[in-house]
């Protein structure tokens, strides 16, 4: 049986330019919070010319870290995973003063339309201002120092969101996708559940050696690990469908018994996972909405077994 262990041991070093190896060297923001964690981390990939991943938030001072961990050495482009503002505001910022051009994902999108009545909780986690100066599509690579990163389409987190992967070391720059100490929230209209999955299945075909997160440490088996998130997934899908049979007709009770022994604060992520769960669900024709009821799921619609 496939479990799935997070890694939480991880020391962000705030300030303090952490190397991980000759060609890679982080620097995390200080951004705390429950969904950054320790906070965002920034990458400088290079020797004698460097590219910088995931400037972080609009944070003038991180910024400036980054440009004096430089030092002397060139930055040559500015890569972007996705657009939330945890990650790509900065990039504006570091353009400015070094001038280096904003290479990665394409401006932001959701996953889908809002349907009528619907808001979008996580609005205001968008930066909608990210226009990149070269979008990249899966398999576009970026060369650097002599070195090559590949983008790797890893959809489901936000619609955009791309991992990079680096030719030295075997080693994949995964974002938000994959984090040693969390899962990944995946919250419609931005996140889709189905495309998560199917980044899932396409990084479980991947033979990376250790992935390098946007948040936390790094993942040390991604192969055991990824199996795990998708186990994860797959045992919250039976959750939800055990919660219909039992007479739950809503998110918000579903949610008051699979996330009982969570704080109650942290209850409205949770119905938004959970709402990504049951669109997977309705999109497989395993649940429905019950007749007369609105298809905006948020606003409490009613659910039913097929």
């Amino acid at each position: 049986m496939v479990s799935l262990r997070h890694d939480r041991d991880f020391d962000p070093r705030h300030g303090e330019v952490v190397e991980i190896s000759a060609a890679v060297r982080r620097l995390t923001a200080p951004n705390r919070g429950p969904f950054t964690w320790h906070g965002t981390n920034s990458y400088l990939i290079g020797r004698d010319e460097v590219a910088v991943l995931d400037p972080g938030p609009a944070d003038p001072d991180h910024v400036r870290a980054l440009v004096a961990a430089a030092g002397a050495t060139r930055i040559s482009a500015i890569l972007v995973s996705h657009t939330h503002v945890d990650h790509s505001p900065g990039a504006r910022l570091l353009k400015e003063m070094t001038g280096a051009p904003l290479v990665g994902c394409g401006p932001h999108r959701a996953a889908r339309a809002l349907l009528p009545g619907e808001i979008n909780p996580l609005d205001a986690s968008a930066d909608t201002d990210y226009a990149p100066d070269r979008e990249l599509c899966g398999g576009d690579s970026v060369s650097v120092d002599g070195l090559t990163l590949t983008a790797v389409e890893t959809p489901g987190h936000t619609a955009n969101h791309l991992a990079f992967a680096l030719d030295e070391g075997r080693v994949l720059f995964s974002a938000d996708h994959v984090m040693a100490w969390s899962t990944s929230i995946v919250a419609p209209p931005d996140g889709s559940m189905s495309a998560y999955m199917a980044s899932l299945a396409r990084l479980s075909e991947r033979n990376d050696a250790s992935y390098l997160p946007g948040h936390g440490g790094a993942v040390v088996d991604p192969a055991e690990y990824v199996a795990g998130l998708a186990a994860h997934r797959q045992a919250r899908e039976k959750a939800i469908l055990d919660r219909l049979t039992a007479g739950d007709r809503t998110i918000p009770e579903m949610v008051a018994t699979i996330y009982a022994d969570v704080d109650r604060s942290l209850h409205g992520a949770a119905a938004l996972s959970v709402l990504a769960q049951v669109e997977w669900l309705i999109e497989r024709g395993l649940v429905g909405i019950a007749p007369g009821e609105t298809p905006a799921l948020t606003l409490g619609s009613r659910l039913e077994l097929p």
